[in-house]
């Protein structure tokens, strides 16, 4: 089944169709005739997604009217703000982007205390200390830009095209902002299968390799939680998980030179029944730190 991507503004209709075309998503102009703001535009927003909840439900109801493309439970979404995954469900949660200029995030980096943040001093980062770390599953890329506020050079690989998507786009609008441009220019992204590039970086002498590989899989939550937000957790079911994550960590043992760090839930099990050297615990998850080690 093929996402639509609706453009909501008209002034971004060229942006959001080479987003569809190289998402191989089917376009739909769907900003007003008129030009509208703040509360007129808001509404016809909402107007243009009851109407898809609405075809959602005659197809679940078996309406053979009902398009395929109107009948997915999630569309991408184009406006001011940039790219976003939209899910249909009722009540409408809200769109999914990756936005480095958000408050909620900018205020984990004051309140982390710089290196003082839980991610950074997992990966080792500290006063004269910026490591060169890979992010093998960057996901939305908020630990990523986390590291490289902090000095670090990172790279993020991100193998399912969606996500690497809304990450371009994210990077994108960052790099044209004058207070996030010094921080953007520290990250680097591939469109790449995490595996695929740690054998890539096998090949390479040590002093070329990431001091630090970071690995921070996605699992299936089979039923909603009150700890996962609506929003993150339609992400997430469009998304898919990880199946290869226990494979990941003998590859990223085996490419870092300094530690793997492994973030995890906190009462989950060992990555690949590996016990790590060391565990940093939160709230509700846990960094698992490992030493690196030869492939077997």
């Amino acid at each position: 089944m093929s996402l639509a991507l609706y453009c909501l503004t008209q002034a971004h209709a060229e942006l959001a169709q080479e987003q569809a075309q190289r998402l191989g998503a089917i376009f739909v102009a769907g900003w007003p005739e008129q030009p509208l703001a703040g509360r007129e535009q808001n509404q016809h927003r909402r107007q243009l997604f009851a109407g898809l909840q609405t075809r959602i439900t005659e197809a679940n109801d078996g309406n053979s009217q009902a398009d395929h493309t109107d009948s997915a439970e999630s569309v991408l979404i184009y406006d001011e703000h940039g790219l976003a995954l939209q899910t249909l469900e009722k009540p409408l949660p809200g769109p999914v982007r990756v936005d480095f200029a958000d408050a909620s995030l900018q205020r984990r980096i004051a309140n982390g205390h710089g290196a003082g943040e839980a991610v950074a001093r997992a990966c080792g980062l500290r006063k004269g200390a910026t490591p060169r770390v890979l992010d093998a599953t960057a996901g939305l890329g908020r630990d990523s830009w986390i590291l490289a506020s902090l000095g670090a050079q990172v790279e993020m690989v991100e193998r399912v095209p969606l996500v690497h998507a809304l990450l371009a786009d994210g990077l994108r609008r960052a790099q044209q902002s004058a207070q996030l441009a010094g921080t953007a220019e520290r990250l680097i992204l591939h469109a790449d299968d995490a595996q695929s590039v740690l054998r890539a970086k096998l090949l390479l002498p040590p002093e070329a390799r990431p001091e630090v590989v970071y690995l921070d899989p996605m699992f299936p939550h089979r039923e909603k939680s009150a700890k996962v937000k609506k929003d993150m957790w339609a992400f997430r079911h469009v998304v898919g998980s990880d199946e290869d994550a226990d494979a990941l960590l003998a590859l990223a043992r085996a490419v870092a030179t300094k530690r793997v760090v492994v973030k995890r839930p906190r009462i989950a099990p060992d990555l690949n029944g590996d016990e790590p050297h060391q565990r940093m615990l939160g709230q509700s998850s846990r960094f698992d730190l490992y030493t690196p080690r030869a492939l077997s």
